[in-house]
């Protein structure tokens, strides 16, 4: 009986704790349903990660396979004390330097384009995808084909119009040029297509506002569409960045790190630590060093951007 009067009373039964226990289901479902996922995640990603990262700590070669060899942080000193290594990361920063201040200025005067009334819109749309979704090693192959110093199509046609033939890959300065072009050609339109998603979504009532107060088009994107473009312009950038990072396929198949070292970024160079050299450990040291880069260049774009706002704000 007093169970009954108490479980009457919703001692026992109330709807607070019905929707405690509903809530709690449905998390635990959740994380089965979630699962699956994360296996594939630790399998594919965490396990790899920890590995190369215990490598980094042992003289692990081809040659000798194994964790016999405690070198503690001998290999990050042996990278650091390559000048092949240095000149690998001036490469490198000055290619991604490039890549992305380019591509965000091309993408970002296309999109506020598009973002007008303008016809044949969904061509410019399918234009824009070719390239993106073309594979990075088709898309080297197609331009090394075109490149070519005598079966090029590009030379060809400089010839047709009084102008001398260009070693396009095969000269120190132009292969870096070269190498940049082919990567913006095909990178770009990611960038297009991303700051126009945002300019898109953006609230359409504070232009109409503005266009009442009799703003000018300039004040319009400096005070409205630059501050609410903040959040998707920081993830086009740090996207950006991060595959810039890792770039590789183009240089394998265009240049291979030449002429001489020319456009030897470091993804290719810890490509040939791994293969080349057969130094399996100074290499996982290189991918840690390239991780830690990426990283930090991420944590400082987030609190520049961030912390302006909030300081405005």
């Amino acid at each position: 009986m007093i169970f009954w009067k108490k479980a009457l009373r919703g001692r026992f039964f109330s709807p607070e704790k019905k929707i405690s226990y509903l809530e709690r289901a449905e998390k635990r479902a959740g994380f089965f349903f979630l699962l699956p996922s994360l296996f594939v995640l630790v399998i594919v990603i965490a396990i790899p990660l920890l590995f190369s990262l215990i490598v980094s700590f042992f003289n692990y070669t081809f040659m000798e396979p194994g964790f016999s060899k405690f070198t503690a942080f001998k290999n990050y000193i042996k990278t650091f004390s390559d000048p092949y290594f240095w000149n690998s990361l001036w490469v490198t920063f000055k290619f991604v330097f490039l890549v992305v201040s380019i591509e965000f200025s091309i993408g970002f005067l296309v999109a506020l384009m598009l973002n007008r009334n303008i016809a044949f819109k969904n061509v410019y749309y399918t234009i824009l995808t070719i390239p993106m979704v073309m594979s990075p090693i088709a898309v080297a192959l197609f331009w090394k084909m075109m490149l070519h110093p005598n079966l090029g199509i590009i030379n060809f046609i400089l010839e047709k119009i009084g102008l001398s033939p260009i070693d396009w890959l095969g000269e120190e300065t132009n292969a870096f040029w070269t190498v940049l072009f082919v990567d913006i050609w095909q990178q770009v339109s990611f960038m297009i297509l991303m700051l126009l998603a945002g300019l898109v979504s953006l609230p359409q009532d504070i232009y109409e506002a503005a266009e009442i107060d009799g703003t000018s088009e300039l004040q319009k994107f400096l005070y409205i569409t630059l501050p609410l473009m903040k959040p998707v312009i920081f993830a086009a950038i740090t996207l950006r960045i991060i595959f810039a990072f890792r770039t590789f396929d183009l240089v394998y198949v265009l240049t291979r790190g030449g002429p001489g070292v020319a456009t030897d970024v470091l993804s290719y160079y810890i490509y040939r630590q791994t293969f080349m050299g057969l130094d399996l450990g100074k290499a996982s040291a290189g991918s840690y060093i390239l991780l830690s880069i990426i990283m930090f260049l991420i944590i400082v774009i987030f609190k520049t951007i961030f912390q302006k706002e909030t300081s405005s704000k």
